[in-house]
């Protein structure tokens, strides 16, 4: 078996958590708790990939993440 690395980025709002891996179009998931959407995420990406693989398509991993904070005046 395989492992990959992705980043994710999880957000919260009014109505819970939502996730997405940027490397992933199309990849995301939700959840009531941080814990939840994580497990979601994890069987999204898992399931992407599986997708990908199966019907022969690439896997781009990017190794380059940044992450920062910006101020912005209005």
């Amino acid at each position: 078996m395989k492992s990959y690395r992705f980043s994710v980025i999880v957000e919260k709002d009014k109505d819970g958590y939502y996730a997405f891996a940027p490397d992933l179009q199309g990849c995301y998931s939700q959840g009531d708790s941080y814990e939840e959407v994580i497990e979601n995420i994890r069987d999204a990406i898992r399931l992407h990939i599986e997708d990908l693989v199966g019907s022969g398509e690439n896997l781009d991993v990017s190794d380059n993440v940044s992450l920062t904070l910006l101020d912005v005046a209005v």
